[in-house]
């Protein structure tokens, strides 16, 4: 059997060509290097700024409150009502390890006051108001 003219200048190539696997994983990587900052979840709000020390990464509750007074328990909108009635079986589902109040600089003072009241009613006596460091600005 004679191989044609074709086959006699081509020999097999054992190798593996992994150019086109390296370029794709590149393109990736670069992909989830640009997105991963913007895909940081939680609400945005402008905390406001005070003499504090970052906090140390805890396994508790994240209250956040925007500027319009909308109350999230980590992602998830909440009524005021709705809060106050699962708040001690989503603090217990989270380790006990207390709740962290977000606040937005622009809230008004009477709804901090009325869910930390809700929290302090419900048992939970760790709580603490998460600020921005003053240098962070």
């Amino acid at each position: 059997m004679r191989r044609g003219r074709r086959g006699d200048r081509m020999g097999v190539n054992g190798e593996i060509n992994v150019v086109s696997l390296i370029d794709v994983m590149m393109l990736l990587m670069i992909i989830f290097m640009i997105t991963a900052p913007m895909m940081q979840g939680g609400v945005d709000i402008a905390l406001p700024s005070a003499e504090v020390k970052p906090l140390e990464p805890k396994n508790g509750l994240v209250v956040t409150v925007n500027r319009a007074g909308q109350i999230f328990v980590d992602d998830t909108k909440l009524t005021f009502d709705e809060f106050a009635g699962s708040l001690k079986a989503r603090s217990a589902r989270k380790g006990g390890g207390g709740v962290f109040l977000r606040a937005d600089q622009g809230v008004e003072y009477g709804v901090v006051v009325r869910l930390v009241a809700a929290m302090k009613a419900r048992g939970i006596t760790e709580v603490g108001l998460v600020a921005e460091p003053e240098d962070a600005r």
